[in-house]
């Protein structure tokens, strides 16, 4: 194991058990086969603008990415 994950792992070991589950799954699932999870047509402009705006380094502020979950806490 590399030390850069097992860094990663001793942060993930903070979190509550419910964040742990989301992560665990997703490192499931980009271990199982490395395939890439298929993009339905409608939303593969979007996908491909947000890939684009991330290799331009053009991120959401802190802040809005903050009111953006706490909708979801709702």
């Amino acid at each position: 194991m590399t030390k850069l994950l097992e860094r990663a792992l001793e942060t993930v070991r903070r979190l509550p058990a419910e964040a742990q589950d989301e992560i665990a799954r997703a490192i499931l699932n980009l271990a199982a086969d490395g395939a890439p999870e298929p993009v339905s047509p409608a939303h593969l402009s979007a996908v491909l603008e947000g890939l684009g705006q991330a290799q331009r380094r053009e991120f959401a502020p802190d802040a809005e990415v903050e009111a953006a979950f706490r909708r979801f806490d709702r």
